[in-house]
């Protein structure tokens, strides 16, 4: 639960939702297709105990949501909402950040390619209404 001063903080409130590992990489593996429980505790490994509490806390806030089986069977599957897709950016840049700090050179690691025209992904910029690039130095927070 967030304190008064952190209350109207939007990256805050978004790491009430986000700051956990495991719900990162539950989005991440959502983005690459994955639906079911059984798939998400494979590729994740984790217990099941924390990936059923992690899939409840991102259906509870509405970026995941249940729905019957696309394939007609008894099972249920996360989907992800416009909200859950919409932190796709996000995945990107913590990717991006990860791949240009904390891999040797040389060291194994997927890529993260456009699947119309197999090339990576262009880096993620902050960009001003008019489309110059900006750095911390170039925004101030507004109360």
């Amino acid at each position: 639960m967030l304190d008064e001063v952190n209350a109207q903080c939007p990256v805050a409130r978004a790491l009430e939702v986000l700051g956990d590992r495991w719900a990162l990489m539950i989005l991440r593996d959502a983005f690459d297709g994955l639906r079911r429980f059984s798939e998400f505790q494979k590729n994740l490994g984790l217990a099941k105990n924390i990936l059923a509490s992690r899939l409840k806390l991102l259906v509870e806030s509405g970026l995941l949501q249940l729905q019957p089986a696309s394939d007609g069977s008894a099972y249920k599957e996360y989907v992800l909402t416009d909200k859950g897709r919409s932190v796709f950016p996000i995945v990107v840049g913590l990717r991006q950040w990860g791949e240009r700090f904390l891999f040797a050179a040389g060291e194994t690691r997927s890529a993260l390619l456009d699947s119309a025209k197999g090339q990576p992904v262009e880096t993620l910029r902050v960009l001003a209404q008019d489309g110059r690039v900006l750095g911390p130095e170039d925004c101030v927070r507004k109360r």
